[in-house]
């Protein structure tokens, strides 16, 4: 089946009237959605005609400052050069990645509401503390149930086979699919914990498994961690 991307691209105007220059550091990431990838460049000469030094970048993305789905790679490259990031958008699951992935803090900017807000320390902390407590129990359990997502862009099936022949001493079972039915997991009792090798937002459904859910990044994460030290 052939698939066709379609950007939308916000046609309208923006308002930057209320946008709170005086809660923003002096340099700043800046990254937004394709739908206002056309006012990037007004955004950022709005920010530095009004001192602010503004970092954007791309990696894997078509576009400068472009957060696609759970990939925010570009604030990754540019995480060493600023003190904080300005999300340009509405929703807080692209900015809500962002302060998963890098520990700098996150405003969001609605340009349509004309809002200034900022994600909750507080909810990055517990959604990490998940992602701890998830690791541990991995390193317990000896059945391992290993999600693959047939999706393109999210297929990772190289990736879980790999990680089956590494796991020694534990019993991994990949389980592949389309769209995940969570209910489905509920058949297959005797995994102690599942594994996540698809998008790594799944872990916004925690309270949707019954078992322990660790993604694929966090234990390679732990094991750069502990070659490191040794």
């Amino acid at each position: 089946m052939k698939i066709m991307m379609v950007e939308a691209r916000y046609k309208g105007k923006i308002n930057l009237s209320n946008l709170d220059l005086n809660i923003l550091p002096k340099t700043i990431g800046l990254a937004t959605t394709v739908q206002f990838l056309d006012y990037v460049d007004e955004i950022r000469q709005y920010l530095e005609k009004h001192g602010k030094d503004v970092f954007i970048d791309k990696e894997r993305q078509k576009y400068e400052g472009q957060l696609l789905g759970c990939d925010v790679g570009g604030a990754e490259k540019i995480k060493d050069n600023v003190d904080a990031f300005l999300y340009i958008g509405t929703g807080i699951f692209h900015p809500l990645g962002i302060a998963l992935s890098i520990e700098k803090e996150v405003f969001c900017y609605d340009p349509i509401s004309a809002v200034t807000s900022k994600i909750d320390a507080k909810e990055v902390e517990n959604y990490n503390k998940k992602r701890k407590g998830a690791y541990l129990k991995f390193l317990e359990a000896e059945e391992i149930g290993i999600l693959v997502s047939l999706k393109p862009g999210q297929n990772s099936f190289r990736k879980a086979v790999e990680l089956k022949k590494q796991l020694k001493g534990k019993n991994c079972y990949v389980f592949a699919f389309d769209t995940l039915d969570f209910s489905q997991l509920e058949n297959f009792p005797f995994i102690q914990c599942w594994v996540n090798t698809a998008c790594n937002r799944i872990l916004d459904d925690y309270a949707k498994f019954q078992k322990p859910l660790v993604d694929l990044s966090d234990i390679e994460k732990m094991e750069l961690v502990t070659i490191a030290a040794k």
